[in-house]
C-alpha cells in the first residue's frame, strides 16, 4: 500500500510556493526526495546543517524529477550555452529580466546536475578532445556565479524577495556542498557509473585475453599430455602425428614452447 506525503513546489512564475502538493511513495518525486535526504546524511551534509535549506531539498527533488520530462530537455537545449561570453551575449540582447533570470537559472541548474549526477559539467562525449578543458573548480565557480546572478534578476523580475530567489542564493552559497550531495546520490542510490575510458578498456581487454589464453593453454597442454602418453605406449605413425599437431598448437599460442620427439 502506498503512503502519501506532501511538499511545496516553487512556482517559478511568481517565485512563491504552490499549496502543499501530495506525493505518493511510488512516484518519482518521492523517490528523488527520499534518496536526496539519505544522500545528505551519507555525505555528512544533513538538511539545515549550516542554514535552513529544506526549500533547497524541494527544489533539487523537483529538478531531478524534471530530468525525465522531455520538455525540460528542450528548454535546456534552447537556453544552456557552454561559454561565459556566449551566455553574457545571449542575456545582453534580452530586455525582459524574467528571461535573463530563467537563462542564468537554467545554466546554473545544468552545471549543478551535470557536475553532481553525471560528473560531466562540460557535457563532453567520452571520445572528444580534452586538451582545452577547463578545471572542475572553474565550473564550480560558474555555477555559484550563475545562481547569484539568477537571484539578482529574480529580484528585478518580481520586485521583491521571493522563495525562489532565496533558493537561488542558497544554491550559490552552498554550490560545492550540493554537488557533493548529488554525487553521493548518483553512486549510492541512482547507481550511475562512469563510462569506461579507452585506456581502461584496453587494460580490461588485455586482462580478459590473458585469462582466455591461460584457459586455452591449459586445454592444449591436457591434449598434449594425453597424446604424449599414448605415443609413449604405442609409438605408431598415427600417435606421432597427433603428438606433433598438439605441440604445434601450443607453439602457436606460446612461441616459447619447445618440444622434440625422440623415439629411440
Amino acid at each position: 500500500m502506498s503512503t502519501e506525503t506532501t511538499y511545496r513546489v516553487i512556482d517559478t512564475s511568481t517565485g512563491n510556493p504552490h499549496p502543499a502538493t501530495p506525493v505518493t511513495d511510488d512516484s518519482t518525486g518521492f523517490f528523488m526526495m527520499n534518496n536526496l535526504l539519505y544522500s545528505r546524511i551519507d555525505c555528512k551534509h544533513p538538511t539545515n546543517d549550516e542554514y535552513f535549506d529544506e526549500d533547497v531539498n524541494v527544489y533539487l527533488a523537483n529538478l531531478l524529477d524534471s530530468l525525465i520530462n522531455p520538455s525540460q530537455h528542450d528548454a535546456m537545449r534552447r537556453l544552456v550555452v557552454p561559454y561565459d561570453i556566449s551566455l553574457f551575449e545571449s542575456v545582453r540582447k534580452q530586455k525582459d529580466p524574467r528571461i535573463k533570470y530563467m537563462t542564468y537559472r537554467m545554466n546554473a541548474d545544468f552545471l549543478l546536475i551535470y557536475s553532481g549526477v553525471f560528473s560531466n559539467p562540460r557535457n563532453r562525449r567520452p571520445d572528444s578532445a580534452s586538451q582545452f578543458e577547463l578545471s572542475d573548480n572553474t565550473y564550480l565557480g560558474r555555477g555559484k556565479a550563475y545562481y547569484s546572478i539568477a537571484q539578482s534578476y529574480c529580484s528585478q523580475t518580481f520586485h521583491k524577495n521571493t522563495a525562489i530567489g532565496e533558493i537561488m542564493g542558497k544554491l550559490s552559497r552552498g554550490f560545492e556542498k550540493y554537488v557533493e550531495v548529488l554525487s553521493t546520490m548518483r553512486s549510492e542510490y541512482l547507481h550511475i557509473i562512469d563510462p569506461i575510458s579507452q585506456g581502461e578498456m584496453y587494460h580490461l581487454e588485455r586482462s580478459v585475453n590473458h585469462e582466455e589464453l591461460k584457459a586455452s593453454l591449459a586445454c592444449l597442454y591436457d591434449d598434449f599430455l594425453d597424446a604424449y602418453t599414448r605415443h609413449g605406449q604405442e609409438k605408431t605413425g598415427s600417435t606421432r602425428e597427433i603428438l606433433e599437431k598438439c605441440a604445434s598448437r601450443i607453439k602457436e599460442v606460446d612461441p616459447g614452447f619447445s618440444f622434440s620427439i625422440n623415439d629411440d
